[in-house]
């Protein structure tokens, strides 16, 4: 071990140290040291930068509240460091709904995208002409408009009564009352 290295080791040793005992600067110490290995490991294995910073924040923040349990003696304070670190970007990798291979650019395309679906009679297209499109057209509009921002354009129902420029209540009565007509008209 050369002396940088075993100076780095001991600095990490001191940041991990503060963490513990609350202090700051150990954060900033930690960051100071490794963060752009940090960012780069983590870059490697997130692909997108965004991500690896999101890992990289993340991780500090466990790094942080977890330091005291990073025992000195029982493994390298960089060894656990960057542990922690590659824990939390596996499980940004497990965690299908934040990793996609789009950009934040495409995914706001996507959103935007979505802004366009059922429109008007559209969705007389996607009901077909069988029973499924005879109960969605005895719907009254709003009602239609609204399960159909549910359950095909995958609109939460506060993103529904914003759209539709009615109270939260509003929109989920018209789903609910919506979906249970559709449920007696289909039976």
């Amino acid at each position: 071990m050369t002396d940088d290295t075993k100076q780095r080791s001991r600095q990490l040793d001191r940041a991990l140290t503060a963490c513990a005992d609350g202090r700051p600067e150990g954060i900033d110490a930690i960051l100071d040291i490794e963060g752009s290995q940090l960012l780069g490991v983590a870059r490697r294995i997130l692909i997108r930068h965004d991500l690896a910073e999101e890992a990289v924040q993340d991780a500090m923040v466990l790094i942080w509240r977890k330091a005291a349990q990073q025992r000195q003696g029982e493994g390298s304070s960089r060894g656990w460091i960057y542990a922690v670190l590659r824990n939390r970007c596996l499980t940004i990798l497990r965690d299908g709904k934040r990793l996609s291979s789009l950009s934040p650019d495409e995914l706001t395309r996507m959103q935007d995208a979505r802004q366009d679906l059922c429109h008007d009679d559209d969705w007389k297209l996607l009901a077909g002409t069988g029973r499924l499109g005879d109960c969605l057209d005895a719907l009254d509009d709003p009602a239609r408009r609204a399960i159909l921002l549910a359950h095909v354009a995958g609109y939460s129902h506060g993103e529904i009564s914003a759209r539709q420029g009615v109270p939260l209540g509003t929109a989920k009565s018209w789903i609910r009352r919506g979906l249970a007509s559709l449920r007696e008209c289909l039976s």
